[in-house]
């Protein structure tokens, strides 16, 4: 349950919550990216590209799920 570990049932917050997340880690690793890239090391830098990839798709996601669950209670 959502409450014993936020205090919150709130969906709407849970799904922001890992919208803001998902997106801050997709800004930090194309720091990674860069750093790898500096380095020489094209096989992190790729590994690296897909795990943002798949935070861009998890972002839109829970876009798509916010925005269905925000106009269900309006």
């Amino acid at each position: 349950m959502t409450h014993h570990e936020t205090g919150t049932y709130d969906v709407s917050y849970n799904l922001v919550s890992v919208l803001y997340h998902t997106l801050q880690e997709a800004s930090t690793i194309q720091r990674y990216i860069d750093d790898a890239r500096g380095n020489g090391d094209e096989d992190a830098a790729r590994f690296l590209e897909e795990v943002q990839e798949e935070d861009r798709t998890r972002a839109e996601r829970a876009k798509e799920l916010l925005g269905r669950h925000l106009s269900v209670k309006a």
